[in-house]
């Protein structure tokens, strides 16, 4: 069977933006849909049954956090946000609503053609590589069945709570996860309030696994918002 061309519904009130992605989308062989309010995008991704959605957050008739959430409660589809909100609470509450990556207006499409694909690649490959016995990328590998680590062939010594905050990231692999969802992954309910956990161990976990922690190839600090495993 042909392999069918991707199919992102864009979710946007905004004509010109509207106009300006669907036809860059184009160029690189997306199919776009759009809608201009939250409604119409409920009824299109119900539809449409896409690859990927492009959502606004400030929709005519609805937050687009509430869009999030009626999709989430059907579908795991990946969703981008791309919105003129920029501070770091909205920002978390979309990504803990379920959104996967979330841009800022004004945006580079070319950032935005990258987290595409990213969250495609995370999205078509239903977590063979991660839910496998062994992870690898590039010069680390994971073995999840012997709880190994290793960079170049060499075994990397994790303590328990280190092994266990990079199996999470890399469950989660190319997706933005923010401090409360990984405080809630690996400590536990009780200690999503206290992100100086985090920062201790991501930390740690740098200096273990990236060639130069201050420049990490992993390991990505989503500013103000949380953390994600570059794939």
């Amino acid at each position: 069977m042909a392999k069918t061309n991707p199919v992102i519904i864009l979710i946007e009130d905004d004509p010109p933006i509207r106009r300006f992605l669907r036809t860059s989308l184009a160029l690189h062989e997306f199919i776009v849909f759009e809608a201009d309010s939250g409604k119409q995008g409920l009824i299109e991704a119900g539809v449409r049954k896409p690859d990927l959605l492009i959502l606004d957050l400030g929709l005519p008739d609805m937050d687009g956090v509430d869009v999030i959430k009626a999709i989430r409660g059907w579908s795991a589809v990946p969703i981008i946000i791309l919105s003129a909100r920029s501070n770091e609470q909205q920002k978390i509450e979309a990504l803990d609503a379920g959104a996967d990556d979330y841009l800022t207006k004004p945006f580079g499409f070319g950032e935005l053609l990258a987290r595409i694909r990213v969250a495609l690649r995370h999205s078509s490959r239903p977590m063979e590589q991660v839910q496998a016995d062994v992870f690898n990328i590039d010069n680390l590998k994971v073995d999840f069945l012997n709880r190994l680590v290793s960079l170049d062939d060499k075994e990397v010594h994790l303590t328990p709570i280190q092994y266990r905050l990079l199996c999470v990231l890399i469950k989660h692999a190319g997706r933005v996860l923010t401090h409360q969802q990984i405080l809630k992954e690996v400590w536990g309910p009780s200690y999503q309030e206290n992100p100086h956990y985090l920062r201790i161990y991501m930390s740690q976990l740098r200096q273990k696994l990236e060639a130069d922690p201050t420049q990490p190839r992993y390991l990505l600090t989503e500013s103000g918002v949380g953390y994600r495993f570059k794939i």
